[in-house]
């Protein structure tokens, strides 16, 4: 999806209707967990930092992808989250327009995501 925005509430409301809920539920988790958080566009998605690369999404046509900020997913991350019907990549979780939002698991990538970047400083 080729669209340029200025900032992430306007990639939001230039989304499909199907990822709109996806991607304010993903903004929301993140905003609400690392408290501080930079939010931009960067790279023409949404992008989230903390003390470095904390993670961000972009919208495909029958999904959402969530990627964690260069890192790759722990195994466990990814093996729990295959289990509950989500497909993952290296370093991304697929949200299909008809799954909710794995929000506990996200909020837990990022905490340690974040830990990270915080131990790096």
């Amino acid at each position: 999806m080729l669209m340029t925005s200025k900032d992430v509430d306007s990639y939001i409301a230039n989304s499909s209707r199907e990822a709109r809920p996806i991607l304010k539920e993903l903004q929301r988790i993140i905003k609400l967990t690392i408290l501080n958080v930079d939010e931009r566009i960067s790279w023409g998605v949404p992008f989230y930092r903390y003390h470095g690369a904390l993670g961000g999404y972009t919208v495909y046509k029958n999904h959402v992808s969530f990627g964690c900020g260069g890192s790759d997913l722990q195994s466990k991350d990814r093996k729990m989250l295959e289990k509950k019907g989500y497909k993952t990549g290296k370093k991304t979780i697929q949200i299909k327009f008809d799954q909710k939002v794995p929000s506990a698991e996200i909020k837990q990538i990022i905490k340690a995501k974040a830990k990270m970047n915080e131990a790096k400083k």
